[in-house]
């Protein structure tokens, strides 16, 4: 289908790989809706904006993705009580987006035939009265409410034998929180519900207090493993509504730090899972191989986890020759590095018999759960933004996609594998471009958007496609930012992912995936 066969008065959005905005009524957010869903398309993210102060009440945005770009629909919702029809019986990664724009803008999706959808909060934690929405024009951003003890009503699983295992939210080690409800018949897993939302900090609120070159800083902290890819994504959207590019250095650069990134999470996660399967050998050599690769991107760029070195207009750093060569260098002793440990990995008998038939995702399931990313293309699923027309300097790299159709534990492992070899061959081409490239003219200066002007920035980073929705307030403030993590998309396939595998594989499952709490927790 073309998106021009919706109907609708769609207008270009500048900046990103082919991307569209129209505005419309209840009926033709559902009608559109259907016709995506049937057509293929894909949910890619769900949103809401307070409009009071325009006399309106709220809108409510939903991005769809698929092979033709992207289509941003903008639904006005102008009459209390402030309601709009429910996406998730189409698109089931609707559930928890539209949850969370209901606890904080108050918007509530209402069921469009059959079943009602789910109204617990999903961000709130009784943190702030159910009456009072932290993304309301009037919120106070330092207030403070004391705690209600609000229960949660987690789904009840019962029959002869099930028992639950409460998981969290505090965890062993220093990971980040989340709480995991396990129903159980001995150790075999009948049901698992995710209870998320535990690092909520106000993100979407500080950025409306830090003006849109301000809110450069804080889109790489999102989720600060994804630094390159929230920052490139949200300078994107920026650029786009400022109608502006950056040089072709700058483009080559952000390249080659977003698969810097890529590479250095893969090593990481290669190393966990080997250690999560009984291979503590693989978390000691992978750890090396990660820190070699952290240690040069501060030697070289400033910064291990390329903090700060994208910025609007372009980027903050260079690459000399020198550079170069140590970068080039190392992508050598990486690759060879990887092959031997490999080999490792699948010539291991008891490490291949943790992974294999582990946590599987089948590709009907995954498709029809949303699920982007890594996850997806170990299910079967082609999704990859770098291959998408028009990103810079994508469309001339032509990245190869890593994809599998077994969709357990073991095509996790080795989409990633394949992905940090691909890494390793991009560099090696972005390198070769910048050597030819001139000198300088890493960043252009960036003029401020009129108010109202809208952009979106739209970047594979290494968990999967991280998009930034960006609306400019008067005088270079941010009226509306909301950063997307692929996230959202993908915790849910691990309650399904779970079902019929043993309690002591959750770890290794959950790892597999490997997803971020803070990027959806916001």
């Amino acid at each position: 289908m073309t998106f021009a066969s919706l109907g609708l008065q769609i207008e270009r959005l500048e900046g990103v790989a082919p991307a569209w905005r129209a505005r419309v009524g209840a009926a033709a957010w559902r009608e559109c809706a259907e016709q995506l869903a049937a057509k293929g398309a894909r949910l890619a993210a769900l949103w809401a904006c307070d409009e009071r102060d325009r006399a309106g009440g709220a809108r409510v945005l939903a991005l769809y993705a698929s092979a033709e770009g992207l289509l941003c629909l903008d639904l006005a919702v102008s009459d209390p009580p402030w309601v709009f029809p429910d996406l998730s019986d189409l698109f089931p990664c609707a559930g928890r987006m539209q949850r969370a724009a209901h606890d904080l803008n108050g918007v509530r999706a209402v069921a469009h035939s059959g079943a009602a959808p789910d109204a617990r909060p999903w961000l709130r934690h009784a943190g702030w009265p159910a009456n009072r929405h932290p993304l309301a024009r009037d919120f106070d951003a330092g207030a403070q409410f004391a705690p209600t003890g609000e229960r949660y009503a987690f789904v009840p699983v019962e029959g002869e034998g099930v028992h639950e295992i409460p998981v969290g939210p505090v965890h062993a080690g220093i990971i980040e929180p989340g709480h995991f409800r396990f129903s159980v018949v001995g150790e075999h897993v009948l049901r698992l519900e995710e209870r998320l939302g535990y690092t909520h900090k106000g993100i979407e609120k500080r950025f409306e207090a830090l003006g849109l070159l301000g809110g450069a800083k804080l889109a790489g902290r999102v989720s600060g493993d994804s630094t390159v890819a929230y920052a490139w994504a949200y300078a994107m959207a920026l650029e786009g509504m400022a109608g502006i590019a950056p040089p072709p250095r700058a483009a080559w650069l952000r390249a080659l730090l977003l698969e810097r990134e890529r590479i250095a999470n893969h090593l990481g996660d290669l190393g966990y899972l080997g250690n999560d399967g009984g291979l503590a050998f693989g978390l000691a050599q992978f750890s090396r191989l990660k820190e070699d690769v952290l240690r040069l991107n501060e030697r070289l760029f400033g910064s291990r986890y390329l903090m700060d070195r994208v910025i609007p207009g372009g980027v903050a750093c260079d690459v000399d020759a020198a550079g170069a060569d140590l970068l080039h260098a190392q992508g050598t002793v990486l690759a060879e590095e990887l092959r031997t440990m490999r080999r490792i990995y699948e010539d291991h008998s008891g490490l291949q018999d943790r992974f294999i038939a582990c946590g599987r995702l089948a590709p009907e399931l995954a498709a029809r759960l949303g699920v982007v990313g890594l996850p997806a293309r170990a299910s079967g699923i082609a999704i990859d933004a770098r291959i998408e027309p028009g990103l810079a300097p994508y469309d001339r790299l032509e990245p190869r996609i890593a994809m599998l159709k077994n969709g357990d534990v073991a095509a996790r492992v080795d989409v990633r594998f394949e992905e940090a070899f691909e890494s390793l061959r991009l560099v090696g081409h972005i390198l070769a471009a910048l050597r030819e490239e001139p000198a300088g003219g890493t960043a252009v200066e960036l003029r401020l958007p009129p108010a109202g002007a809208f952009g979106l920035g739209w970047v594979e980073g290494w968990r999967g496609e991280v998009f930034v929705a960006l609306e400019a307030g008067p005088d270079g403030s941010v009226r509306r930012c909301h950063p997307h993590d692929p996230s959202w998309q993908n915790w849910p396939a691990i309650e399904h992912a779970i079902i019929g595998n043993i309690v002591p594989d959750f770890p290794l499952i959950n790892k597999s995936f490997n997803l971020s709490y803070s990027g959806q927790d916001l």
